[in-house]
């Protein structure tokens, strides 16, 4: 216990600690197996080679809601569906071992600092109360003194290792510029489009293109592998950890002495549930995406029973009933698809080849460009559209093109009366030349530049620091699959 926070009645004015600041709702990342077999103890993952214990991952789910409450206060219920704090508590561990492998760590004084900082902890004098502080903890955080001083100390840690991560991150002058015209530039493009959808009916689909095609590109068509799981789905009730450990502990038990499904299901007052087949490329029907399972459920054998594994706010125990291996279906019964390959393939071969010709036909015309490309008569022989797409930002969106930013990005680099290379889009391609522009305000940029160098900063260094946490996550998952095969 910090005694000394306690008793200490002058508060400090710190910074919040910037990772409470920067932790994004990251994608979906969380994903625990245990009871290896009954002789093992139980865990619920694996970071850097050492078991996570479910009261491990619970302190660490307890110290991310308490980081959600006092970042968003209030508004916590409303968003708080949005943040996937399961998610968030493994990442949290995942920092904390890097911190700890990195031998970095916090003093009791920078945590008295830190607690007295917080705003809500202070009287109405700016002073830090310790009734209001006791208060707080009771009924607001739920949280024990000696646990949230412990959190804040992790939290500090954790700040520590960003500030390590990122500190020897700079910003020149010549990117400030470069990301600042970005932002605020607008544009004006001419552009030839070749779009594949306009040249369907160009294509000639006849029954023995179909088949040539069918017999040219079969592993276009092969299915994939497919499952077929029974399941049983218990919530992760954080008030009653220790109870559905338990529980599921008797659960797995008693399926590995091989005893009936049906009859162990309905001894736990549980439902058995089935998903059908689904493929890999496939969401789990009634549990979600999870490339956890999937990984799982490829190395159980016909019958087997997958470890316990807890995904989101359940566990789940899974049985494999049935598998299908991977097979290329035959040409009639697939026909349709085939068709519809067909026509996407031919009909973008059609647009590409027309888009190369009109490039040819332009350099010829124009070998200097030093004269504008008339782009609407290039268009017009080789059958393709000519437009402006007035006015626009980096990031808009471009009626009838799409988002602008790989356009905009090619634009920045032509100059005077030049056309761009072909560009390809998910829309179809394109061949761009500059209309107008509208530049910066200098005197704008000279004011804004200072504070906009200071946001670009931070935003790569939450780049760099989000990357860093992705690749973390990475080996620790492909770590746990290893473990499971």
């Amino acid at each position: 216990m910090l005694k000394k926070l306690r008793h200490k009645k002058t508060a400090k004015k710190i910074w919040i600690v910037l990772i409470l600041l920067i932790v994004p709702a990251f994608v979906f990342w969380g994903f625990g197996s245990f009871m290896r077999n009954k002789q093992e103890a139980t865990y619920v993952g694996i970071i850097y080679g050492k078991k996570i214990t479910p009261l491990q991952y619970k302190d660490a789910l307890d110290a991310v809601k308490n980081q959600a409450i006092i970042q968003f206060g209030d508004n916590l219920s409303e968003i708080e569906k949005n943040l996937n704090l399961e998610s968030q508590a493994w990442e949290r561990l995942i920092l904390l071992a890097e911190a700890k492998k990195r031998k970095i760590n916090a003093s009791d004084k920078e945590v008295v600092e830190l607690i007295q900082g917080y705003p809500f902890f202070l009287d109405k004098n700016g002073r830090f109360n310790n009734q209001v502080y006791s208060q707080m903890l009771q009924y607001v955080f739920r949280t024990q003194p000696r646990v949230f001083e412990e959190q804040a100390r992790q939290n500090l840690a954790i700040s520590k290792l960003y500030k390590k991560l990122t500190d020897d991150i700079r910003i020149s002058e010549e990117i400030t510029r470069q990301e600042y015209e970005k932002i605020n530039e607008q544009i004006d493009l001419y552009y030839i489009a070749a779009i594949p959808a306009d040249f369907i009916k160009e294509v000639n689909a006849s029954e023995e293109g179909l088949k040539g095609y069918f017999t040219k590109n079969p592993l276009k068509f092969k299915q994939p592998v497919s499952f077929n799981i029974e399941y049983l789905s218990l919530p992760a009730k954080d008030t009653d950890e220790e109870a559905t450990q338990d529980k599921i502990k008797k659960l797995f038990w008693r399926l590995n002495k091989r005893e009936d499904f049906v009859k162990v299901a309905k001894a736990f007052g549980l439902e058995i549930k089935e998903t059908g087949f689904f493929s890999q490329t496939d969401p789990i029907p009634g549990i979600g995406w999870s490339p956890q399972i999937f990984s799982l459920i490829a190395k159980l054998k016909t019958g087997e029973f997958s470890p316990p594994i807890r995904m989101d706010k359940y566990y789940y125990i899974l049985k494999l009933k049935e598998r299908k291996e991977s097979y290329i279906p035959d040409f009639l019964a697939i026909k349709d698809k085939v068709e519809e390959e067909f026509i996407r393939d031919k009909s973008q071969e059609i647009a590409q080849e027309k888009i190369e010709n009109c490039l040819k036909k332009l350099r010829e015309s124009y070998p200097d460009k030093s004269k504008a490309a008339d782009f609407n008569k290039a268009a017009d022989i080789y059958g393709l559209k000519s437009k402006s797409t007035g006015m626009f930002k980096y990031g808009g969106y471009i009626e009838g093109v799409g988002v602008s930013d790989t356009l905009f990005t090619a634009a920045l680099s032509l100059k005077g009366k030049e056309f761009s290379q072909i560009i390809k889009m998910p829309s179809g391609f394109y061949i761009i030349r500059l209309k107008t522009k509208t530049p910066i305000d200098e005197a704008k940029f000279k004011e804004e530049k200072e504070e906009f160098a200071k946001r670009l900063l931070l935003q790569k260094k939450i780049e760099y620091f989000t990357a860093f946490i992705e690749e973390s996550k990475r080996k620790t998952q492909a770590f746990q699959e290893n473990r499971l095969r």
